[in-house]
């Protein structure tokens, strides 16, 4: 094999280049600062426990019981034995957070790009317009790692289906399974569901185009090579998929078997999630425009407006000092669609869709005909309920698409194919695939189109919208009048320096492209030009949502929650407890976790039968549902001033029942625990009651149980009974991984309460430990590591393959 390193060169360089702009955008990372991202600051409180057990322990413990009672810590970032994808994932990763997802941005689509013959140079600038589309930097700055994690990799993947389908079988179907490991292992279904619609969408125009050219036996040798792909990435990834999915039915996202809601009604059983939860983030269609214009819709839910705003000097008129009125319009709510909350526009470039306008006129390939169909796809979906009949119908018919919350997000998939047809448009006038006069005739029509559009909002601006936001009627009531019409003013204000901020660059753009037709610019000129005006245009509008100043210290996001005097006089207690924080939000803050074994937590998937327990009593106060989860310690907020209470009533970490009432179901065990004497009797579900000798048992006063030893995986009792005995235990019962063992012995054990461990002991001096040894992770392994040798063969046959046919 001839190594030709002139060849390499140039891709060498692109990638220097990319490592040099993710560090200059995001510069501070090379002061040592990072980051401030708030979801990831709530993941390192949720994560903490965790994280201390594996630096002091050397293992992963897979459960924690510092959020929401213990859970497995499968969806916290645990780790899994023989995961090399997550070790080549790091490694491509190899640059500060966030500059390394930047970094994975720019290379993922340039293979793309290189796949699809597009000029090293043009690839790069179209790289550039893809990772700095603004949703994918706004993403980064409140820290949606993962999402941002797999759409990175969306690229790479289709770049490993299109070469496949070119009849590149072993190269094609390598890049295809490496790309869909670790898009896999970015460990975000939704995002990688949304990339299997588009590849449905892909292989349905690939299909039509095979058949057209009488040649199925390849599209289905190529799909053959892929399905394989797909096992084996699958399979590298076999632990964390089998956890996921065996803690999902555990989860919020799964069945708990409760059929009530907490008034007594019956709760409507959906197989998925419920539809106003899915399209409570639903895209106006008319705001799909800011696609195009930034603030079409008066940008984020909170603009920063200057002293010259109309907002502001109506402040003032109502008798807000200079001080007040710029507090208020550093933050003002100037946005005026229907969502309840939005960070940025998803704003993909103006100069951008101009070139997918173009492209639209120009090309007549099958590329064209896929993003399209992908595109449309994708916006229609994104409105959501402004949609509804389309959303109605993949809800109730299209598998698993009801499990997905936040319809908007789909919008990714736009982000992603709207500059790849651009730049591959650019890149056909740049090599001059076709002729100056179908060039020009694009050109006019896509600026016509894309031009006129603009002046006709710059024109008819006041007819076509109100500028009318949902909170103005509650702001009329706090401000009046007069201040809500100032606030329009400056949205409308906002709108047209936007749109005539989009004219210019379409108009730019443009002049560009007919400057390079008509021979007034050298091709490297009119490439540097394109973008520039591509670079500026994206960069502005990004650096106005995540910039320098959302960068801290780095022990800031190490440790992002300070412990306060309520926290310090808890943590006197070395004890096995939890703690309820009330000064907050419990169940959607990690705070308590980061100090605590907490009640409460932050995570988007929580255990299920925790959720309901809220709901119906932590949420209401039933004191003896606290005692019963050995809340020991609650913090709550006094006048300002955040405090500790001891609850001297918890009922500690294990304790003998003498009567055990067996239920037919959750609702009726959910409904009993309003009036259960949790120290005396406990709850049994009928699934379950097989595994009582008896429902009644002696009380004996010097029966004892008392916890010995405590790890997150292991907790160790010594008890002493004179007769069998059922006792409870104040830990969260998951019914795979925990098993119980007296004296070596395993023993059965069985849920209690709606939420916790129960067993039988029986009589004597005995050690009780309760283990969690996840099954799941053991059978992952195995199937992961038998993976990956599977893959290394192949990989290695299909270079002795290569290699023969060549010297042959």
């Amino acid at each position: 094999m001839n190594f030709n390193f002139k060849k390499l060169l140039p891709h060498l360089i692109v990638v220097i280049a990319f490592i040099a702009v993710a560090l200059a955008y995001f510069s501070p990372v090379l002061q040592g600062k990072v980051i401030y991202q708030s979801d990831i600051a709530q993941y390192v409180g949720m994560a903490k426990q965790q994280n201390d057990f594996r630096e002091s322990e050397n293992q992963e413990p897979y459960w924690t019981d510092a959020a929401f009672g213990g859970m497995p810590t499968y969806q916290l970032g645990a780790n899994y034995p023989y995961n090399f994808v997550k070790e080549i994932d790091r490694t491509i990763r190899f640059l500060p957070r966030p500059a390394d997802y930047l970094f994975l941005y720019f290379i993922g689509i340039y293979i793309l790009f290189l796949v699809l013959k597009i000029d090293y140079k043009i690839a790069f600038l179209g790289a550039l317009a893809f990772g700095f589309s603004t949703y994918l930097i706004i993403i980064l700055g409140v820290g949606h790692n993962a999402k941002a994690h797999a759409i990175a990799y969306m690229p790479m993947v289709l770049a490993g289906i299109i070469h496949t389908f070119k009849g590149n079988y072993f190269s094609g179907s390598l890049l295809f399974t490496i790309a869909m490991a670790l898009e896999i292992n970015a460990n975000h279904p939704q995002m990688t569901y949304y990339l299997l619609l588009l590849v449905l969408v892909l292989g349905l125009v690939y299909l039509i185009d095979f058949y057209k050219k009488k040649n199925i036996p390849q599209f289905f040798k190529s799909l053959g090579f892929m399905v394989i792909g797909v096992l084996i990435a699958v399979g590298v990834n076999a632990t964390s998929l089998m956890a996921t999915q065996e803690y999902g039915e555990f989860s919020t996202r799964g069945k708990t078997g409760l059929t009530i809601n907490t008034d007594g009604t019956e709760k409507e059983q959906k197989a998925g999630l419920d539809y106003n939860y899915i399209t409570e983030y639903s895209y106006g269609i008319a705001e799909s425009f800011n696609l195009f214009i930034p603030r079409f819709m008066g940008g984020s839910s909170s603009e920063k407006l200057d002293e010259d705003s109309e907002s502001y000097q109506a402040l003032l008129k109502i008798g807000a000092n200079p001080q007040q009125a710029k507090d208020f319009v550093d933050g003002a709510p100037t946005y005026w669609g229907n969502q309840t909350y939005i960070g940025a526009p998803a704003y993909i470039g103006a100069s951008i869709i101009f070139l997918f306008i173009f492209a639209l006129f120009l090309i007549r390939e099958r590329l064209k005909w896929w993003i399209v169909g992908g595109s449309i796809l994708a916006l229609t979906l994104s409105w959501g309920d402004n949609f509804a009949f389309l959303t109605k119908f993949f809800i109730n018919y299209v598998p698993l698409y009801n499990k997905f919350r936040a319809v908007s997000s789909i919008q990714v998939i736009i982000e992603l194919c709207v500059p790849i047809l651009g730049v591959y448009a650019l890149a056909q006038v740049f090599s001059e695939k076709h002729s100056k006069e179908e060039v020009l005739d694009a050109l006019k029509k896509s600026t016509m189109v894309a031009g006129g559009l603009a002046l006709v909002f710059l024109l008819f601006k006041s007819m076509l919208f109100d500028f009318t936001g949902n909170r103005d009627r509650m702001l009329i009531e706090q401000m009046g009048p007069d201040f809500v019409r100032s606030l329009r003013e400056d949205r409308k204000s906002i709108f047209t320096e936007d749109t005539l901020r989009s004219l210019f660059f379409v108009l730019a753009c443009a002049g560009l492209l007919w400057a390079f037709v008509k021979e007034k610019l050298t091709k490297n000129i009119a490439i540097v030009g394109i973008g520039v005006l591509i670079l500026v245009d994206l960069i502005a509008v990004d650096r106005r949502y995540v910039n320098n100043d959302d960068f801290v210290s780095k022990i800031a996001m190490e440790q992002p929650f300070q412990q306060t005097e309520a926290d310090a006089q808890i943590l006197q207690d070395e004890g096995h407890y939890r703690v309820l924080d009330v000064s907050g939000s419990p169940f959607n803050s990690a705070r308590a976790s980061y100090f605590h074994k907490s009640i409460g937590g932050y995570h988007a998937a929580k255990p299920g039968r925790i959720q309901d327990l809220f709901d119906f009593h932590i949420a209401t106060g039933n004191q003896e549902v606290l005692n019963m989860l050995n809340t020991k310690y609650v913090i709550i907020s006094n006048q300002g001033k955040v405090m500790s209470q001891l609850n001297p009533d918890a009922n500690g970490n294990a304790w003998f029942v003498n009567s055990v009432n067996v239920v037919n179901d959750a609702n009726e065990a959910i409904l009993a625990l309003d009036s259960l004497q949790s120290k005396k009797h406990a709850i049994i579900e009928q699934e379950f009651a097989d595994k009582l000798p008896r429902k009644r048992f002696g009380e004996n006063s010097h029966d004892t149980i008392k916890l010995k030893s405590y790890k997150p995986n292991e907790l160790a009792y010594n008890y002493n009974v004179a007769e069998d005995r059922v006792a409870i235990f104040s830990e969260i019962y998951y019914p795979y991984g925990w098993k119980a063992y007296v004296d070596g012995q395993e023993i059965e054990h069985f849920k209690a309460n709606y939420v916790l461990r129960a067993a039988v002991l029986p009589k004597g001096e005995h050690e009780l430990v309760f283990k969690f040894e996840p099954e799941v992770v053991q059978k992952g392994s195995i199937i992961t590591l038998a993976s990956g040798v599977i893959l290394l063969v192949l990989i290695l046959l299909g270079f002795f393959f290569k290699y023969r046919k060549k010297t042959a």
